[in-house]
């Protein structure tokens, strides 16, 4: 009889356990602005080794069918976090979008403008009267229209053509002069892997300010302060193993899903995205926030002026 009761009470009491263990869980959506890649070496980590699990969290990774959604579904309430890009944060903001900043993944620039280097364009100057791919509609006035400016040509003189995904495939195929859109670390890579040599130019490097390339976003009117902490804290702690253990954690991603990832491509990419992490996602730079929405509204891409203290928190 005592047993009965004693394995009665484990029982209740396991359940209770496990009902508390649930009840204390916090399930997060997080919508990337890609699919899968090096870019998100963190998360992937974060995951893989429990990170998050340990902050009482359930991530659930989601991919974009469209890669300009993720800020617009998190300003509607349709996930809880998404990857943005800075710059494109300060646009939704100027426009009404509740949105904030929440952590940073990428601190330093990765885009780029990009073209092929077989003697045709040699010189921002050459792309007078050509095609350029993008990807993401809405920075791409300010920054191409600056850095043309440096070599005295005007945005009105090259074509921009929306090619969506195919960024890589539309300048290995003539379709388009020039990229952008595409990243240092992985556009290059997968052009060399296919036989063609790029030539880049970088938008810091012509008249156009630093910023972090990729960011957390939240909704402004209904983020879990502690929640973000959390997850914060996962992906600093994943970083750090990143870092710490370049190897071991591109094994680890690859094993997210082998079938997609562990290839030559993606291999290179994490080669060149390792010094590109934020050591530290939660810490903000609030005047360079500032610095570029200025950069923006002079370039009237915005109407309005955003000041960072408002939609950038401190967590």
């Amino acid at each position: 009889m005592k047993t009965r009761i004693l394995l009665a009470t484990m029982a209740l009491a396991a359940t209770l356990l496990s009902a508390t263990t649930q009840a204390e869980t916090k399930s997060l959506s997080l919508m990337l602005d890609w699919f899968v890649n090096p870019n998100h070496g963190p998360i992937v980590i974060a995951k893989q080794r429990g990170y998050f699990a340990d902050q009482g969290l359930e991530v659930e990774i989601q991919e974009p069918a469209d890669p300009n959604m993720p800020p617009k579904l998190v300003a509607a309430n349709k996930v809880d976090l998404a990857i943005s890009y800075q710059p494109n944060l300060t646009i939704d903001v100027a426009a009404g979008l509740p949105l904030i900043r929440s952590a940073t993944l990428i601190a330093t620039p990765l885009n780029m403008l990009m073209v092929l280097d077989n003697g045709k364009i040699n010189d921002l100057a050459d792309l007078k009267g050509k095609k350029i791919g993008i990807a993401i509609a809405g920075t791409e006035e300010a920054s191409i229209g600056t850095m043309l400016d440096t070599v005295g040509v005007n945005y009105a003189d090259v074509d921009i053509i929306n090619v969506g995904w195919a960024l890589s495939a539309s300048l290995a195929s003539g379709k388009v002069d020039a990229i952008w859109g595409g990243l240092r670390n992985f556009e290059t890579n997968q052009l060399a892997l296919e036989g063609f040599k790029a030539k880049a130019f970088f938008p810091e490097e012509h008249g156009v300010p630093v910023y972090d390339e990729l960011i957390f976003v939240a909704n402004a009117d209904t983020y879990d302060k502690d929640a973000i902490r959390g997850f914060n804290k996962a992906i600093e702690q994943a970083t750090i193993y990143i870092t710490n253990h370049p190897q071991a954690a591109w094994e680890e991603f690859a094993a997210y899903a082998p079938d997609t990832l562990n290839n030559e491509l993606n291999k290179r990419a994490w080669r060149d995205t390792l010094n590109r992490f934020a050591l530290r996602p939660s810490a903000v730079d609030l005047q360079r926030y500032d610095d570029y929405a200025e950069f923006m509204y002079e370039q009237k891409i915005i109407k309005t002026l955003p000041k960072a203290q408002d939609y950038v928190p401190t967590f």
